[in-house]
């Protein structure tokens, strides 16, 4: 292995938001998680509903002031062809 290219390895603590904390090792010094295995609902078995509000809930909510406008109709051209007196 080639010397002075690979980053510092740590033993750290990794925080979660729940507030458990592990000893792990990483390239960072300070690593804090959202979610961990202490309360990820896979390994406890609870379902905890972080998102009351679904997808079309939040997308009408956020465009429930705009109007649409109405596009003006367009206009039809007629095309007349040539008759055969014509030419």
């Amino acid at each position: 292995m080639k010397e002075n290219i690979h980053p510092k390895y740590f033993k750290t603590i990794a925080s979660c938001a729940c507030g458990a904390k592990f000893e792990i090792g990483s390239t960072k010094e300070n690593v804090r998680v959202d979610i961990c295995s202490g309360c990820h609902p896979l390994f406890t078995g609870k379902q905890k509903l972080l998102d009351a509000e679904g997808r079309i809930q939040k997308f009408q909510k956020k465009y429930a002031g705009i109007k649409i406008k109405p596009k003006a109709p367009k206009k039809k051209t007629v095309v007349k062809k040539k008759t055969a007196l014509q030419k």
